[in-house]
C-alpha cells in the first residue's frame, strides 16, 4: 500500500502501526512523490493526506482518476467541514477519514476497501457479482462484467464506487434500499446517520445519468433510503 503524509510524526507512526498489522508500506512525503510511487508500483490501497506540499491530495486523486486508475483511495485530513468531505469524494476518493482518528477505525475502513477490491478480483463484479448479463432500467444499460454503463447513446464515465452503487440500485430496481443496507453492501461499513457519503454519490450518479435531459432514475425515499425506478408522467 502507498501512504502519502507530509507530517513526519504522523507518517512514521502510521508506518509502524501498518507494518505491525502486516501491511507492506511505501511511504512518501508529498503529492508529487505519491504520483511517482503510484506509477512505479501497483499498490492495493492508497492512504492520502489532503494537505501536502508541491501537489495536494485532492489533485493527486483527480490525476489518478483522469488516468483511469481505480485503486481504492482513503483520504486523511484535519479538515472536518462537510464541504471538505464533499471535495475529497468529488475528487474521486472512496472514503474520507478526519484527523485525529482511531487506528481501529482506520484499519476497519481499509479492510472494507480491500474486501471490495478482492471481491471483484475473484470473478465477481460490482456490488452483487455478475456473469456477463446485461442490466437495464429504461434506456440505461449496465454491463457488470465489462463495468460499462450506457444511457441512450452516451457512455457514462463512472468511478469504481459510482459503478458499484449504480449496479446495486439497478439490480434491485423497484426495491427501496435503506441507508444501512447500501453502506454495508458498497462500503462494507455503516458510517452512521450523520454521514453524507451516500448522498454525495447519489448526487454524482444523478448528474451523470440525467445529463442531456435524461429522466430521473434514482429517487429519494425520505427517512428510509433510495430506490431505482422509472416514473412515467
Amino acid at each position: 500500500m502507498l501512504l502519502a503524509e507530509d507530517d513526519r510524526a504522523v507518517r512514521e507512526s502510521l508506518v509502524r502501526a501498518l507494518t505491525l498489522e502486516g501491511y507492506d508500506v511505501i511511504a512518501v512525503t508529498n503529492g508529487a512523490q505519491a504520483l511517482d510511487g503510484l506509477r512505479d508500483n501497483s499498490p492495493d490501497l492508497v492512504l492520502l493526506d489532503v494537505s501536502m506540499p508541491h501537489v495536494d491530495g485532492l489533485t493527486v486523486c483527480r490525476v489518478l482518476r483522469s488516468e483511469h486508475n481505480q485503486v481504492p483511495v482513503l483520504m486523511l485530513t484535519a479538515r472536518t467541514e462537510t464541504g471538505d468531505r464533499v471535495a475529497g469524494l468529488d475528487a474521486g476518493a472512496d472514503d474520507y477519514l478526519a484527523k485525529p482518528f482511531d487506528l481501529d477505525e482506520l484499519f476497519a475502513r481499509m479492510r472494507a476497501l480491500l474486501r471490495r477490491t478482492q471481491h471483484q478480483g475473484h470473478g465477481q463484479t460490482g456490488a452483487n457479482g455478475g456473469s456477463g448479463e446485461l442490466l437495464t432500467l429504461d434506456d440505461l444499460q449496465l454491463d457488470p462484467s465489462g463495468r460499462r454503463a450506457v444511457r441512450g447513446d452516451h457512455q457514462l464515465d463512472l468511478s469504481k464506487t459510482e459503478f458499484d452503487l449504480l449496479e446495486l440500485m439497478v439490480r434491485n430496481s423497484g426495491i427501496v434500499l435503506d441507508h444501512t443496507t447500501i453502506y454495508e453492501r458498497i462500503w462494507h461499513y455503516d458510517f452512521g446517520p450523520d454521514s453524507k457519503n451516500l448522498a454525495v454519490y447519489i448526487g454524482y450518479l444523478r448528474r451523470k445519468t440525467e445529463q442531456d435531459g435524461g429522466t430521473r432514475l434514482l429517487h429519494t425515499v425520505r427517512g428510509v433510503g433510495y430506490v431505482a425506478r422509472v416514473e412515467r408522467s
